[in-house]
C-alpha cells in the first residue's frame, strides 16, 4: 500500500498549473517522471484489452531499471498507474505533463519504453500500434524518432543471430 505522503505528491502532480509553474523542459520531480512513465506504460499494455503477466513483468523491469526501484516500489507504482488508467482515461493529462516538462531525449526514451511493453507479449496489436502513433504526436516525438525507438527495441528483443 502506498503511503499518504506519496499519494499526496502524486495527486499534486495533476493539479492545474499555469505555464509559469511548468518550468523548463527537463525540470520535473522524480515522482512526476515515475508516475507519468508508469501510466503510459500501463496504457500501452492494456490497449489490446489484455493486461497480462508478460506486460506486467516488462513494466516492472523497465521501472526498476529506469528509476532504480526495488520490487515493492515498482509493484506499487504499477498498481497506482493501473488504478489511474482504469478510473478514467488520463492519457491527455499524463502526456501534457510529459510534453511540458520533459526534454526531447526523455520523451523519446518513454516512447522506447512503451514499444518494449507493446512487444512484451510477442506481438504488436493494431490498438497498440495506434496508441504509439498517438503518443508520438502528443509527446512531440517525430515519426522518425518513434520508428528508431521501435527498431532499437526490436533489436534488443531479437535473439542474436536472427
Amino acid at each position: 500500500m502506498l503511503g499518504s505522503a506519496m499519494l499526496n505528491r502524486i495527486m499534486r502532480l495533476f493539479t492545474a498549473r499555469t505555464p509559469s509553474d511548468e518550468g523548463e523542459a527537463g525540470q520535473h520531480t522524480h515522482d512526476e517522471l515515475q508516475l507519468a512513465a508508469a501510466a503510459l506504460l500501463v496504457e500501452a499494455a492494456a490497449m489490446d484489452g489484455h493486461y497480462g503477466e508478460a506486460e506486467q513483468a516488462a513494466i516492472g523491469r523497465l521501472l526498476r531499471r529506469k528509476f532504480g526501484l526495488n520490487d515493492t516500489e515498482a509493484d506499487s507504482l504499477q498498481e497506482l498507474a493501473l488504478a489511474e488508467q482504469s478510473e478514467a482515461n488520463q492519457l491527455l493529462g499524463f502526456t501534457r505533463v510529459i510534453k511540458d516538462r520533459y526534454s526531447e531525449e526523455e520523451r523519446v526514451e518513454l516512447i522506447e519504453m512503451a514499444w518494449e511493453v507493446a512487444y512484451a507479449d510477442g506481438e504488436l496489436h493494431d490498438y497498440e500500434a495506434n496508441l504509439l502513433r498517438r503518443l508520438g504526436g502528443l509527446l512531440y516525438v517525430s515519426d522518425r524518432e518513434r520508428g528508431e525507438a521501435r527498431k532499437r527495441v526490436l533489436a534488443r528483443l531479437r535473439p542474436s543471430g536472427s
